[in-house]
């Protein structure tokens, strides 16, 4: 019997990426900011269509690609989805004490309102793509793929000028309910996408005193 030939791997020469690629690639990461100030004009669907190829090119666990965006609007889901935030928002300030918890009420913490776009992303925990390659001891790797296609898909939309915030005061299931998605989806992240109204280089929530910067996450352990 023939044997079946090997697939052959196809070669590409690689990209060159220059020093003024990288710089620029930098200040992109600099500019990543988690936007929460939106003017209300819109986006344009090839804009928003190219951000979605982009995060659609994120590693994942066993190439099983677990993501499954949503996008909201539907004025009613959009109104009960932000109702779900301002119960949660208001619970969260209840475990503050108070001089804190008027801190936390001035902050603005979510776009809901403004932002002409809203994205759902959600781990399809039934999933069979993949086979479950890479994951039988560490199956939340499933969800921290679909963090990864949210980050490409932020940097992608920062590059064409646009903003993200990630709304993360609010009840996945609830959400989950009000968007009607299969049962074996589970909301990671609650996306608003847009034009900023102001740019800022630093996070907001320093800029407002809420926290300083904690330089632990930019250092190196050795072992």
């Amino acid at each position: 019997m023939a044997s079946r030939a090997m697939p052959t791997a196809q070669h590409a020469r690689p990209p060159v990426f220059d020093a003024a690629f990288t710089e620029a690639l930098d200040t992109l990461f600099a500019w990543r900011r988690d936007v929460r100030r939106f003017r209300t004009d819109p986006v344009d669907e090839s804009a928003l269509r190219a951000c979605l190829a982009a995060a659609h090119r994120a590693p994942s666990v066993g190439n099983s690609r677990p993501w499954r965006f949503v996008r909201v609007s539907d004025p009613g889901r959009r109104a009960a989805v932000a109702d779900s935030f301002g119960r949660c928002n208001e619970a969260a300030a209840g475990t503050y004490e108070a001089a804190r918890a008027a801190q936390y009420r001035a902050l603005k913490l979510a776009g809901l309102r403004e932002a002409p776009v809203h994205l759902a992303a959600f781990c399809d925990a039934a999933t069979g793509t993949g086979l479950g390659l890479g994951r039988a001891t560490m199956p939340e790797t499933l969800a921290y793929s679909v963090v990864g296609a949210v980050q490409c898909l932020w940097l992608a939309a920062r590059a064409r000028g646009l903003g993200v915030g990630w709304v993360s005061i609010l009840e996945p299931e609830a959400v989950a309910g009000i968007l009607a998605v299969p049962p074996a989806w589970r909301l990671v992240a609650y996306l608003c996408l847009g034009w900023p109204q102001e740019e800022h280089a630093d996070p907001e929530l320093e800029r407002h005193g809420w926290q300083p910067e904690d330089p632990r996450g930019a250092e190196l352990l050795e072992r």
